[in-house]
């Protein structure tokens, strides 16, 4: 491939696709209780679901320093342009580290072709984005036009989350726990998404595991059409099964020409608790 496709922990991409488009991944770190870990490195996603069921606490996650992105960009090949597809500027300072480790690399190559995008989505919204990344290329898309066109995709991409359960929001910090408690009470599942700005923000509130599943696949149709045309990527976590029957039935109401399935890595998961849907697709 004549450009260098890469992105950060941020993302959950089906292995199959990392393969096909040679992509490179930065990875986040994890401190579980005075220890750190590169993700997918120094802890695979059996061990940390394993670690983050035993813990007292959540782990808590830190992006990739400058110097991290800088390494990075300087493994690959001199002769391809880069293209970083980062994590939501909304969600965590990757990004600005992801170009701070640019400008570090133009300092020494100032005429290297580099782009970093905030793609304003996380988890399988990057596989979707790299998926469509690998399209162009394989059309023979130069650096300059494929930088154009995922921009306009990511404003373009549409990301949906449904909740199983609310403990891990929680124990983080992100939702009260007197609020919480009551919500959990009334079987209370928050559909959430990925807003304009990148942020994740609660869309509804449905009562009911069944309900909050059914409005969940409703979604998609008003958020899009011409489903032959695209792809749709679901992560989960730590719940294939739940998953793929979810994915069976958005299949049989919206004909979307393919499908990704992939396990959501820790940056999300640490949020979204077991049972944790995502689901990333185009709505233009």
């Amino acid at each position: 491939m004549h450009i260098e496709l890469m992105t950060d922990g941020g993302a959950d991409i089906p292995k199959r696709l990392i393969d096909e488009a040679d992509i490179k991944v930065v990875p986040l770190y994890l401190h579980f209780k005075g220890q750190e870990y590169k993700a997918g490195v120094d802890i695979d996603l059996e061990t940390f679901y394993q670690k983050m069921a035993e813990a007292d606490e959540l782990p808590r996650s830190a992006a990739p320093s400058p110097n991290d992105f800088y390494e990075a960009y300087k493994q690959a090949d001199p002769e391809k342009p880069i293209i970083m597809l980062s994590l939501s500027k909304g969600l965590s300072g990757t990004y600005d580290n992801a170009v701070m480790g640019k400008n570090m690399l133009l300092e020494e190559e100032p005429e290297r072709p580099i782009e970093i995008i905030n793609s304003k989505t996380a988890s399988c919204g990057l596989a979707l984005l790299l998926h469509e990344a690998k399209t162009k290329i394989d059309e023979n898309y130069s650096f300059t036009q494929l930088v154009d066109h995922l921009h306009e995709r990511t404003e373009q991409t549409s990301t949906l989350f449904v909740l199983k359960t609310l403990e891990n929001l929680i124990r983080g910090g992100r939702l009260d726990r007197v609020k919480g408690t009551i919500a959990k009470t009334l079987n209370i599942k928050p559909l959430m998404q990925a807003s304009d700005e990148g942020t994740i923000e609660v869309t509804e509130k449905v009562r009911g595991e069944k309900k909050s599943i059914r409005r969940f696949i409703e979604q998609i149709g008003e958020y899009t059409k011409n489903f032959e045309d695209k792809v749709i990527a679901m992560s989960h976590c730590n719940a294939e099964g739940r998953a793929g029957k979810v994915l069976a039935e958005i299949k049989e109401k919206y004909p979307f020409k393919d499908a990704y399935l992939i396990e959501m890595g820790p940056l999300i998961a640490t949020y979204a608790g077991e049972g944790g849907l995502v689901i990333s697709f185009f709505n233009d």
